[in-house]
């Protein structure tokens, strides 16, 4: 019997730079076994710098720019932590990022960028851009773009990038018909990193523009309406952004590592010359063997070395020297689909050239948006009739969607629905019990942890029960002893703050080895009234329900590395929010109430109008749909348990993707609730339909809500 590889080492990336997304990659096609890739990054998305002038002028819409870090770590098995750095110690080993949580390594590597911020200038805080992190910019600049009349714009720095930006930024206004005026300001001599053909190319361009260059001028104030220099002048500005300098991240030099104005010192293997366990690329990192400009080349060019000298680390092989190369291809974007090309002194412009740029630039981000398909698991020699077939198509999606289904509970569950948690009397107390637990639906125990508590608590909540004590149910996979306390540790405590927040606590608990993450708690409550139970419905009640539906689409998706990382960020949302305040509201005016989760909606309103001898009409058009569900239901994306759920509740009516999100399992779904029709409009959630005389499920209705 083949044994699991137990988990040895901790990898930790740090930023989703261009470096990092290329190792990722890579990583996901020959990873190492035995090891935890760990990705922080404070969004779904690395925008792709070399795209951004043509974002501005308007030729790529925002998306375009975006490598979607969500599917990229699942393609190469890393947990992704949405969250930023704010400290590393090199001593304890530990990652330190804003929400107060810690990780550690065994090897981490930092690819964080730059910022364009000007802490120092007076002003620019309150009323400046900087153009880096790009995707804080982009945004604020789409912002701008929507809105109409005249706009003047002031850029600080006038190197190749406020230039771009400059002659970007006239050709989106005059494209929206809006009149601008764009002035570039800075302290010395424009675009004079550049050579003289290139400079003279550039600065006609600027001039056929319409841009205002100020030179040899230090800008002492940014107001909310203009820049103030030292000589007096005022530049008027509704939109000051700046360009000027690279920047790092403060958090880099106090950790003590040597640095370079700010930027870690990196030896010819891109480790820190002080911390082997450290690596560093892009343009956070200063090669002090080689130095070299802030460009993105020099970041594309080291993640075959970066890749490399990580596995032998990992592996105990001998890593490779980066060189870098002294010069390179520069294309600089004019605005329009011009650019100019400029090597070894030489410089030409032209639409060909632009042309050049986007086939490359396009090249890029295709390796993100086209990754390679995930190889279906091989069928063991030998294996009995059968196996292949239940090999075919994608993995068995976790939580929820891995329950088994009603086919199989058929016979052990025999008779009527029983109610979400058992009711226990003993004297004056009343007290409910229940217990769930969920198969890992990602990589990272902390979410997966949270989403099992909130999950766990839904069936105490259901029955209009006060949270009371919990015990942990925990499976962990083989690893070394240190990472599996490591993993234990951020469980219980992602747990305890759940249950912590819901009045409760963790009393105690089990944990044991096995072939994957498994989270489950088993819940108590205190009733100070009857429970609520299934039974209760009555007809002309009207239904509710207080969260979207799509989390089963959207995890079996995101594990095929085709959903949108901004649409599984906000999953995740959703699977981690209370129910105790929709819960307390309901709870007062419920007939029947329920938890929405693996059996699906129609699966669990068919259980409530079962045990109620009543019948139910859904209006389609009301469902509340987790953004991108609908989309990927169209294409054929569906959870595991879907086909059970669709024939073991069939909804009459009901055709097309949003009807088949009626049988989408839920992980730690919303609760469903039927109260009295006049009291429906001041309770928390959506109002989907009403409980009818006719026994049975009835949809109606198309259209719908995106949440």
């Amino acid at each position: 019997m083949e044994q699991p590889v137990p988990i040895v080492k901790d990898l930790v990336f740090v930023g989703g730079g261009h470096t990092h997304a290329l190792v990722l990659r890579k990583w996901g096609m020959r990873p190492v076994p035995g090891v935890r890739v760990t990705l922080i990054n404070p969004g779904a998305t690395a925008p792709y710098s070399g795209m951004l002038p043509g974002h501005i002028a308007g030729h790529y819409a925002r998306d375009e720019l975006d490598i979607d870090l969500v599917r990229l770590a699942r393609f190469a098995g890393a947990r992704l932590i949405v969250d930023r750095a704010i400290s590393l110690d090199p001593k304890a080993r530990h990652i330190h990022v804003g929400s107060g949580r810690v990780l550690s390594y065994d090897i981490a590597s930092l690819d964080v960028g730059i910022t364009a911020e000007m802490p120092v200038l007076p002003g620019f805080a309150e009323h400046g851009v900087p153009a880096k992190p790009l995707g804080r910019f982009a945004d604020i600049w789409a912002e701008r773009c929507e809105g109409d009349g005249p706009i003047r714009i002031a850029i600080l720095g006038g190197g190749v990038a406020g230039c771009e930006v400059a002659m970007a930024a006239v050709h989106r206004m005059n494209g929206l018909n809006r009149e601008v005026s764009v002035t570039v300001i800075d302290r010395g001599a424009v675009l004079s990193s550049v050579v003289p053909a290139a400079r003279t190319r550039l600065m006609g361009a600027l001039i056929e523009h319409g841009v205002d260059v100020i030179e040899s001028a230090i800008p002492a104030l940014v107001e909310a309406d203009s820049v103030v220099l030292e000589d007096g002048r005022r530049i008027a500005s509704d939109l000051t952004i700046g360009t000027a300098g690279a920047t790092p991240l403060a958090w880099i030099a106090d950790t003590g590592l040597p640095c370079r104005d700010g930027f870690l010192e990196v030896d010819e293997y891109l480790r820190s010359t002080a911390d082997p366990s450290i690596y560093a690329a892009g343009d956070c990192a200063h090669i002090v063997h080689d130095p070299r400009p802030k460009a993105g080349v020099y970041a594309v060019r080291a993640a075959p070395i970066l890749t490399h000298n990580l596995r032998a680390d990992l592996t105990g092989s001998q890593r490779k020297a980066f060189r870098p190369q002294k010069d390179f291809l520069k294309l600089i974007s004019m605005g329009d689909k011009v650019a100019v090309a400029e090597k070894a002194g030489f410089a030409r412009a032209g639409r060909p050239l632009w042309r050049w740029k986007n086939q490359i630039d396009q090249r890029f981000m295709d390796q993100f948006r086209h990754l390679p398909e995930m190889p279906t698991p091989p069928v063991p020699k030998g294996a009995a009739k059968g196996v292949a077939s239940e090999l075919e198509g994608p993995a068995p999606c976790g939580g929820c969607g891995a329950k088994l289904g009603s086919m199989a509970l058929d016979g052990v569950l025999a008779g009527a629905p029983g109610d979400d948690a058992a009711a226990l009397t003993m004297g004056d107390t009343r007290q409910v019990l229940s217990h769930d637990h969920l198969r890992a639906f990602a990589l990272d125990p902390v979410l997966v942890a949270r989403v099992a508590a909130i999950h766990a608590l839904g069936d105490i909540w259901a029955m209009g029960a006060e949270p009371q004590a919990a015990l942990a149910q925990v499976i962990l996979p083989r690893a070394a002893a240190r990472l599996q306390r490591r993993a234990l540790d951020e469980v219980m405590d992602a747990a305890r703050a759940v249950f912590a927040d819901a009045g409760a606590e963790i009393i105690g608990g089990h944990s044991t080895e096995g072939a994957e993450l498994t989270i489950g708690f088993t819940v108590t409550g205190l009733l100070d009234r009857a429970p609520i139970t299934l039974s209760g419905a009555k007809p002309g009640d009207a239904l509710i329900l207080t969260k979207p539906l799509g989390t089963g689409i959207l995890l079996a998706a995101e594990m095929q590395t085709k959903a949108r990382g901004e649409d599984v960020l906000a999953c995740w949302s959703v699977m981690q929010t209370s129910s105790a305040e929709a819960a307390k509201a309901l709870a007062p005016h419920a007939h029947a109430m329920t938890d929405v989760t693996g059996f699906g909606l129609a699966g669990h309103l068919q259980n409530i109008c079962q045990a109620s001898g009543v019948g139910a009409e859904i209006d389609l058009s009301s469902l509340p749909v987790l953004a991108g569900a609908e989309a990927l239901a169209s294409q054929g994306i569906r959870s595991s348990l879907y086909a059970q759920n669709a024939a073991a509740a069939p909804v009459s009516g009901a055709n097309g993707p949003r009807a088949d999100l009626l049988h989408d399992p839920q992980t730690a779904g919303g609760l469903l609730a039927a109260v009295p029709a006049e009291a429906a409009a001041d309770l928390p959630g959506i109002v989907i339909g009403k409980i009818t005389q006719s026994m049975g499920l009835v949809a109606t209705g198309q259209g719908g809500q995106q949440a």
